[in-house]
């Protein structure tokens, strides 16, 4: 008992020290848009940047998955996270993405970060090596929560993308033990495993919801009480996720729930699905994040370019699908993209049904 005492006054003293906050809201993953040479295209971050923080949403997650981690070089990567944080001059929160499948990288990134003035970042789980959950624990979080006590650490689970996870039950001992981990983005789309974190963690940790069609679920969830998102579909639309979880967190579920089904199609084209003919029979076509919502945006005049290889286009099919979604809003809900009009200085009655606003965004 009387080391449990000592941890919990070891837990309240450095969550003083450091200033610890809570994670809560709209956070928007923000795509890195790119140049058609695949440069990064640095005034168009800035606009980007700007978009989100007029739309009040809490935070912007800098070169995360959508932000095309995989292929940006380090160099890249901690240019546009130094960009992201020096743009929002403060009138929003900074996290950074700094997992990586080696924990000697995630510790380097880190430290740039932090040598940035931030002060949160995003750890993927370690992607293709695999490793167990103990040994995520162990040799991953537990060395960079250790040597970077003032930075909040934000595991990211999403098996489908990593093939490895870390449980629940690590998450608890993590934060037990390490006062600055406390948040998790859930993406691996399994309520129970949800539901067993909150037991497990207790009430001061934060979950953030990692899918957006699943955020309304479990923000509203008595056994998950997710507290905000890390969102794909806000790159377009933050207003309206900034005022649905805000109306979750006041307690107005209702008025969320309009919200929720407005955007309904917009959520489902994070990840785009088809069937394609070929010479030798049909095959399925997996447009993965970031591939559909940067079309979209391009489609929609809003800096974001093309994906770095080896992310390409979409197919025609895929685009028709991005494009009867997003009209389908415009025509049903059209105050939702509004902003984007007046941010951006586009017309979307036109951008929407001219086919010369695809050319170039779906492979012929």
């Amino acid at each position: 008992m009387q080391h449990l005492y000592i941890l919990l006054f070891l837990w309240l003293s450095l969550k003083e020290e450091y200033k610890l906050t809570t994670f809560s809201g709209c956070y928007t993953a923000l795509i890195t848009p790119m140049k058609n040479n695949q440069q990064v295209d640095y005034e168009g971050l800035q606009q980007l940047v700007d978009f989100q923080i007029e739309s009040e949403v809490k935070g912007i997650l800098a070169v995360g998955t959508t932000g095309e981690s995989p292929t940006l070089s380090w160099n890249d990567h901690s240019k546009v996270i130094e960009k992201v944080h020096e743009f929002s001059s403060e009138r929003c929160r900074t996290l950074a993405g700094t997992g990586s499948n080696s924990t000697a990288e995630a510790i380097e990134g880190t430290e740039h970060a932090k040598s940035a003035g931030i002060t949160a970042v995003l750890l993927v789980d370690p992607y293709y090596n695999g490793p167990s959950s103990l040994e995520i624990r162990r040799e991953y979080i537990e060395p960079i929560a250790c040597k970077f006590p003032e930075m909040q650490i934000i595991p990211y689970i999403i098996p489908g993308r990593t093939g490895c996870q870390l449980l629940p039950q690590d998450i608890a001992i993590l934060h037990q033990q390490y006062p600055n981990v406390c948040c998790v983005k859930e993406a691996t789309g399994d309520l129970k495993n949800m539901e067993l974190t909150r037991k497990l963690c207790g009430e001061d940790f934060d979950i953030l919801s990692g899918d957006d069609d699943k955020t309304y679920t479990i923000m509203t969830s008595s056994d998950i009480q997710a507290s905000g998102v890390i969102s794909v579909i806000s790159n377009i639309v933050p207003r309206a996720i900034v005022d649905m979880s805000h109306y979750i967190l006041d307690g107005n579920n209702r008025a969320a729930a309009v919200i929720q089904h407005a955007l309904q199609p917009l959520l489902n084209i994070v990840t785009v699905k088809t069937t394609e003919q070929t010479p030798y029979g049909p095959v399925v076509c997996k447009a993965r994040n970031p591939l559909a919502i940067k079309t979209l945006m391009n489609i929609l005049g809003m800096p974001s370019g093309p994906c770095r290889q080896p992310l390409g286009k979409m197919t025609r099919n895929g685009v028709d699908i991005v494009l009867v979604t997003a009209r389908k809003i415009w025509e049903t809900n059209p105050q939702i993209l509004r902003p984007i009009e007046q941010q951006f200085d586009v017309k979307l009655s036109d951008r929407l049904y001219n086919e010369k606003y695809l050319e170039g965004h779906y492979y012929a």
